[in-house]
């Protein structure tokens, strides 16, 4: 089974905002998003029960290989890097088509991501390139195993779960607690300087137009929460009731 993950550089500590509105990325200390290394451990597991291999795939500045080399150290074969200066800013579908032609550049019976990114939060990155390429997705999955329809796939809800027969290719999102991501090892990270990066230009993609459709306008603090009330005494019921019925809980 040959699986491609999708991974992530994301800012360390609290993301600083350059005059564009955007997060500065370039210069400053990163690490593969958590949310990224749930799927890459289920993509290493995949490969390493049924065979195959993981290559992983990213978006970014130069920096972001920061987050490969990661993957690469906990055991993926390969890695792909997409970077250029005409995507900074690039907006969640900017994002999906570039990952996808990246994507299309190797043979995969499955794509991994993580939820969301926990620096952009939208959540919709990966059902776009599922849709781009023209395959199944599922989110949410707790768990995922090979069948013969293709993959058998636990899918997390708020009452529990819900199991699918899922055809292959299919692109997949995990959940956190689905798997327990390994550390790299000693060896890996010295393995992981020997394996391949690759870096296509948006020109070998055969993407021409990645203008965002989005822009930030302006960022605003949000309102500092206002105190609490103590409410004491014989009227303290008639208050709360009355706060109550102002929040429309009642």
């Amino acid at each position: 089974m040959n699986v491609i993950a999708c991974a992530k550089l994301v800012p360390t500590g609290t993301p600083t905002l350059g005059p564009d509105h955007l997060v500065v990325r370039s210069g400053v200390d990163g690490a593969l998003d958590p949310g990224d290394e749930y799927g890459l451990e289920l993509a290493l597991q995949l490969t390493e029960q049924h065979g195959g291999d993981v290559t992983v795939v990213s978006m970014g500045p130069d920096e972001a290989g920061q987050a490969l080399q990661r993957a690469l150290a906990m055991g993926a074969s390969r890695g792909a890097l997409v970077s250029d200066p005409s995507l900074r800013g690039a907006d969640a579908l900017v994002t999906a088509r570039v990952l996808a032609a990246a994507i299309k550049r190797y043979p995969f019976d499955l794509v991994v991501a993580g939820v969301e990114s926990t620096d952009g939060y939208t959540g919709t990155v990966p059902v776009t390139v599922a849709e781009i390429l023209g395959v199944a997705s599922v989110t949410a999955v707790r768990r995922l195993e090979p069948s013969d329809a293709g993959a058998r796939i636990e899918r997390m809800t708020e009452r529990g779960y819900d199991v699918y027969e899922c055809p292959l290719p299919a692109v997949v999102t995990v959940t956190a607690g689905a798997v327990e991501p390994r550390y790299p090892s000693l060896k890996g990270i010295m393995q992981a300087k020997q394996k391949p990066i690759d870096r296509p230009s948006l020109q070998d993609l055969g993407l021409s137009d990645t203008k965002a459709t989005q822009t930030v306008t302006a960022v605003k603090d949000a309102p500092t929460k206002a105190g609490g009330e103590i409410v004491q005494g014989d009227e303290a019921v008639v208050r709360i009731a009355d706060l109550l019925a102002e929040a429309k809980v009642i």
